[in-house]
């Protein structure tokens, strides 16, 4: 697929990222790659023996692991008018109870672990159990757990106007992140990468933990405008093939004005991780380029 926009990507195979476009290190919204991460500080607090993923959270009818694979029958806010109007019009962010009272009078979607719905909702209900039971807030878990170990520098959890001011395109600067009700981390491409690498390099979770993590709830064929020729949904990951790049596992992510495809490749020859980052508003932009950098080099 031949492509007009710019694309910043980075591509690690082995131990050696190699930097697919611009000799600088621009900062990238992660928008939904984050739910990546935080279902991996679940599972890391999981292998801990600190929380419990089948076990009912207090006063709902749902469990963590339903909420990290989309299986908790929650709306998402994605579907308000209101909010999409609100963010057009760069207004601050409703508070949480405003946006999740908001969203919940959509109704619950199905009874959990009866279904498979998308929700943004779900994954701020996940976070929230999450820093729960660490009692600790999630920048500092992700910090600690990924992040410091790894050796990522540029990762961090954007809170403010001027945390987004940091990122690369103009128009960051008309938007809060507290949009995202999850959170966005922010970082280069070449962190989102590595991060991404790691956890297929047995360097974050045990084997059996990613078992866990890989188990999917299928979801059906092609994706029209996307490089998906099956896809389904794990815990905080997108899978499927896509071609002859075999299956892509990791995430894509889009916002107002950018969008990203995070995606380890195991079938390769030499089993490769690939991020990319494009303006625009379609998330198959981002993914084509990421497919053809795994097939290419």
């Amino acid at each position: 697929m031949t492509q007009s926009r710019p694309i910043f990507s980075c591509r690690i195979c082995g131990d050696a990222p190699e930097v697919a476009s611009g000799d600088s290190a621009p900062i990238f919204p992660y928008w939904s790659f984050t739910k990546t991460v935080i279902a991996i500080c679940a599972l890391k607090l999981a292998e801990a023996g600190k929380i419990d993923l089948d076990e009912p959270i207090a006063g709902q009818p749902f469990t963590l692991r339903q909420l990290l694979s989309h299986t908790a029958g929650l709306p998402d806010y994605g579907t308000l008018r209101d909010y999409h109007a609100a963010v057009r019009n760069d207004e601050e962010p409703w508070s949480r109870d405003d946006l999740l009272s908001a969203a919940m009078a959509q109704g619950r979607r199905f009874a959990p672990g009866q279904g498979w719905a998308y929700s943004n909702v779900g994954y701020m209900l996940a976070r929230e159990r999450v820093e729960d039971v660490a009692d600790r807030s999630f920048a500092c878990l992700v910090k600690d757990m990924i992040c410091e170990p790894l050796g990522l520098r540029s990762i961090a959890l954007a809170t403010t106007r001027e945390d987004f001011s940091r990122v690369h395109w103009q128009a960051a600067m008309q938007y809060h992140p507290g949009w995202v009700y999850h959170g966005c981390l922010i970082g280069t491409a070449a962190d989102a990468a590595w991060l991404l690498h790691a956890l297929f390099t047995s360097r974050l979770l045990k084997a059996a933990t990613l078992a866990e993590m890989l188990h999917r709830y299928p979801l059906g064929g092609a994706i029209q405008g996307r490089p998906w020729i099956d896809h389904g949904y794990g815990l905080g990951l997108m899978s499927g093939r896509v071609g002859v790049a075999g299956r892509a596992i990791g995430h894509s992510g889009a916002g107002p004005f950018c969008v990203n495809a995070v995606y380890h490749f195991p079938d390769l020859e030499e089993p490769v991780t690939v991020a990319s980052f494009s303006d625009g508003q379609s998330e198959g932009i981002a993914e084509f380029a990421a497919m053809k950098l795994a097939e290419n080099g």
